[in-house]
């Protein structure tokens, strides 16, 4: 069976033979091909080559069918609505706060056809679930996740498909804006190695798959912050995470057992760091993976009328990566590490740096 990739290549290809002047034969509607300015065959009238024309609904026809609006109902009644898709061997991937709280769930395909599913698995910390749907209808084949090796660059053009406001199989365009981002999630966790994207995301789509132009799933759209600003779920997390809710109901993200800030500049001056960069160590949980091996801070100080904390180690590094921003130590844990495995880190402690080690352990239950 030929995959989505196949059909969108031999759609754009159908598309090149057309924009070359192919017309169908006894056709009365034939016509010579515009030119521009130039003289270049196939110009529209912004100078862009036609050959690009139905891309994108060519993505969207290739793909809509995978995707299903979510309706979650309570002891009393409908209590939220969301978007999803399907995937792996056939399960339906949305967000956890789309099916939070949910005693039953409903699941509408295209052609208005509804099934009932089953929650296999959620994630409060990815903000991902996982559903099974009763009798899923032939025509809603999984997507793929987008190659994340390395993974799709900002300014990499996606739809975003779903169901906002109710309105089942919408579509809205843009781009990858921004990537490696930390999401604060609707369910007050934040979720690392997040998509930034400018096609419009409103109540709804959470859920939902943002696809690139091949009909792959680039993220899991999340949320909506403000105009021409979205976040989504990236691939690459999910692909950690998805399967192992589909096959056991949950996943163990790793824990540090700190509290940290970034690096600020009055931070900076305050430690005397002549580069503004890494997270400074607030605070170190009673037990927990890294009491006794990192410090927390102890006082205080005053820089530019800010009080500052002071006395706590600054970790500069994880794992041979360096630490700029607070993204990338939560990036490394959501995408490198596992709960009982050792990892170094590199801090500057009373004015020097030092390396020292510990075993992360499995992030607490979040109680939701």
């Amino acid at each position: 069976m030929p995959t989505r990739r196949d059909v969108l290549a031999g759609l754009a290809s159908a598309g090149a033979v057309g924009a070359a002047g192919c017309v169908q034969v006894g056709s009365s509607d034939a016509a010579p091909r515009a030119t521009d300015t130039n003289g270049t065959a196939g110009a529209d009238a912004d100078g862009n080559g036609a050959a690009s024309a139905g891309t994108e609904t060519d993505v969207y026809r290739s793909t809509i069918e995978s995707v299903v609006g979510i309706l979650n109902y309570g002891p009393s009644g409908p209590q939220g609505s969301g978007s999803g898709f399907v995937a792996g061997d056939g399960y339906v991937v949305t967000n956890q706060h789309v099916v939070a709280g949910a005693s039953e769930v409903k699941l509408r395909f295209q052609g208005n056809t509804w099934r009932d599913a089953e929650i296999v698995g959620t994630d409060a910390y990815s903000d991902l679930a996982v559903l099974r749907a009763e009798d899923r209808p032939e025509s809603a084949t999984p997507l793929s996740w987008v190659d994340t090796d390395p993974e799709p660059p900002v300014g990499t053009p996606v739809m975003a498909i779903g169901s906002p406001y109710g309105f089942s199989g919408s579509a809205s365009t843009g781009i990858i804006s921004g990537v490696d981002r930390v999401l604060s999630a609707p369910n007050n966790f934040t979720v690392a190695d997040s998509v930034q994207t400018d096609a419009a995301l409103n109540p709804g789509n959470s859920g939902g798959p943002l696809v690139t132009d091949d009909g792959d799933v680039a993220a899991v759209a999340a949320r909506g912050g403000g105009d021409n600003i979205g976040f989504g779920v990236s691939a690459e997390l999910s692909k950690r995470v998805v399967p192992e809710l589909a096959e056991s109901g949950e996943y163990d993200h790793p824990y540090m057992g700190v509290r940290l800030i970034e690096v600020s500049p009055v931070i900076a001056e305050a430690y005397d760091i002549d580069d503004v960069g890494g997270v400074l160590i607030v605070e170190v949980v009673e037990d927990g993976p890294a009491a006794g091996t990192l410090r927390g801070t102890e006082g205080s100080t005053s820089v530019d009328g800010v009080s500052v904390p002071t006395g706590g180690d600054v970790v500069v590094g994880i794992g041979g990566t360096d630490v700029e921003v607070q993204a990338d130590l939560s990036n490394y844990l959501a995408l490198e590490a596992s709960p009982g495995e050792s990892v170094e880190f590199t801090v500057l402690r009373d004015g020097s740096e030092t390396t020292v080690s510990f075993e992360l352990g499995e992030r607490p239950d979040p109680g939701v």
